[in-house]
């Protein structure tokens, strides 16, 4: 097991150092030969330069054969899930969720991620843990077809404690103007399809913490309602749904009109950032059952439904918003590439939209003036 501990502090007479500042350079370079292996996995033919450069660099020559390539970029981090890695001091999934929420927020406009920079900020350079955490960024960019170009590991000794860490990323991807979804495509008549989520991912996680704390529940505690520990459930990795979302998107039989990704804001919010302010979605609880998780949550901190539901993703980590005629193709290739999928509603236009009384209906959100969603019903149990 590496040393942790803090730096020993400098006597009077005795020089000080960056050393025995708290910064490791040595470490540092250990991390990065630790990591070389699962990096160089994460590629594609377009990278030019190898890991260790100030930049990296993107072949984009293939670009000048499109017709208007639109760039799009995202950027993110994964909340405080991180606390979850450390307190069980598992490191190696953390990555996953930073892809997936970096990555699958561009296949929201229609384009194609096609490169990666990650960021850890720590409060001591533990090189077989940040090579854990890049081996996990690595693992998701490969599998998702991005290339993993580059990153920074900085050392913040006094700010940030031994054992803590923060992980950020951005990434860069690109689509014809023409195939850019819009808002606009959407229209009365569609059908919005529910993609499954594979647990809480990395949203809400102060909330659950919160509710955990309270109840005094330990990490290591095993659920059977989970089938596993409370730990093991909590680090289940983000899905990273962007490889999927590209080939439906270039399905012959599917015309897909919009797609949203279920993180921060929770369901509803997400789908009316995608809707124009012509229309209604209308999306029915019924027709999918919240996982275990998200019942826990729910009755072990007597959280109300309006605050979970703008908290978490209750099961759905995206919804595709498809034409009627599409809807048996798309949920067949979602399904035949492991993702459960189902009709869980469909747009109308405002004025003739079937909206109950007495229900919120949300309008818009993050300062998107979008359509309008109402859920309905109830979960079956």
């Amino acid at each position: 097991m590496t040393d942790q501990s803090s730096p020993a502090s400098p006597t009077a007479d005795a020089p000080i150092t960056y050393a025995t500042a708290g910064v490791d350079i040595e470490a540092g370079d250990r991390a990065v030969e630790l990591m070389k292996a699962s990096v160089r996995r994460a590629t594609r033919p377009e990278v030019l330069g190898g890991l260790g450069g100030f930049a990296g660099m993107f072949d984009a020559s293939a670009l000048v054969g499109m017709r208007r390539p639109v760039l799009a970029t995202s950027t993110d981090g994964v909340g405080t899930k991180v606390a979850i890695a450390q307190a069980l001091d598992r490191h190696d999934t953390i990555g996953h969720d930073l892809v997936g929420m970096v990555v699958d927020d561009i296949v929201v406009c229609g384009a194609e991620p096609l490169f990666m920079t990650d960021y850890i900020a720590c409060g001591q350079v533990v090189p077989e843990r940040i090579a854990a955490i890049v081996g996990g960024i690595a693992e998701a960019c490969a599998a998702a077809g991005v290339a993993l170009v580059g990153g920074e590991t900085a050392e913040h000794p006094g700010l940030l404690e031994p054992d803590e860490y923060d992980v950020a990323g951005a990434a860069t991807g690109v689509v014809e103007y023409d195939d850019v979804l819009t808002p606009e495509r959407v229209r009365p008549g569609d059908v919005v399809l529910g993609l499954a989520s594979s647990g809480l991912h990395s949203n809400g996680y102060s909330l659950v913490r919160r509710v955990i704390a309270a109840a005094g529940w330990s990490l290591e505690r095993d659920v059977p309602d989970l089938g596993r520990t409370l730990g093991e459930e909590l680090l289940i990795p983000t899905r990273v749904y962007s490889a999927d979302l590209l080939a439906l998107l270039r399905h012959d039989d599917v015309e897909v009109h919009a797609l949203s990704h279920v993180t921060g804001g929770g369901l509803a919010a997400n789908v009316a950032r995608v809707l124009p302010h012509t229309v209604h979605a209308r999306l029915d609880r019924s027709t999918w059952a919240r996982p275990p998780v998200f019942d826990l949550v729910a009755d072990l901190g007597r959280v109300p439904q309006d605050d979970l539901e703008r908290t978490l993703n209750l099961g759905v980590g995206f919804t595709a918003i498809v034409t009627p005629e599409s809807v048996e193709a798309a949920m067949t290739h979602l399904q035949d590439r492991g993702i459960e999928t189902w009709v869980m509603g469909e747009v109308h236009a405002q004025d003739e939209a079937p909206i109950e009384v007495g229900v919120e209906v949300v309008r818009g959100a993050k300062g998107v003036d979008g359509g309008s969603v109402q859920l309905v019903g109830q979960h079956p149990r």
